[in-house]
């Protein structure tokens, strides 16, 4: 790799890495199978993240002088880096689901609004995603007006309830 591609992808790195809310988790992958390591690409990619190896000295290059320097503490052995964009808790849950199906997968660490180790990056896991909170929001704003609606409809039909109730009474004798 001469030192123009080494450029392109440190710059195309930092480019990826340009995080508008979303987290980025390092992982050590040595010792995966083949399969394995096909099985992590295609977890992540169901999760929609990208997930990508990378040679240390590039990752700390496109990291250097920007929020995600703390990561170069992290990089040691081999490296494979996960990311998205927006969700943060997409790639911490692929990420902590590959660590337990694959023992050789280990969580280094990762970076959402600050740097994490990897219990944070578990913690992170736990924490509903983007949907989950939307539509949580959704119900929470649905639920008065159907309170409402219920409460309006409540009156007319116990009326007539009281009038069937009535008129069997009167056909019954």
């Amino acid at each position: 790799m001469n030192r123009t591609e080494k450029e392109q992808m440190i710059e195309q790195l930092q480019q990826d890495l340009a995080l508008e809310g979303g987290a980025v988790i390092l992982a050590d992958f040595k010792g995966l199978t083949v399969a394995n390591a096909e099985a992590v690409r295609k977890e992540f990619r169901e999760a929609e993240c990208v997930y990508k190896v990378v040679k240390n000295t590039l990752l700390e290059r496109a990291v250097m002088g920007t929020p995600l320097e703390g990561l170069n503490t992290l990089l040691d052995g081999t490296t494979a880096v996960a990311f998205n964009r927006t969700d943060p808790v997409a790639p911490a849950k692929a990420a902590v689901k590959c660590s337990k199906d694959h023992k050789k997968f280990t969580i280094k660490g990762g970076f959402f609004e600050s740097l994490l180790d990897a219990v944070n990056v578990e913690q992170l896991s736990r924490m509903p995603s983007k949907d989950e909170l939307r539509s949580k929001l959704l119900a929470t704003m649905l639920a008065a007006p159907q309170n409402l609606l219920r409460l309006m409809i409540a009156a007319p039909q116990r009326m007539l309830l009281v009038l069937e109730s009535r008129k069997r009474q009167l056909e019954d004798g």
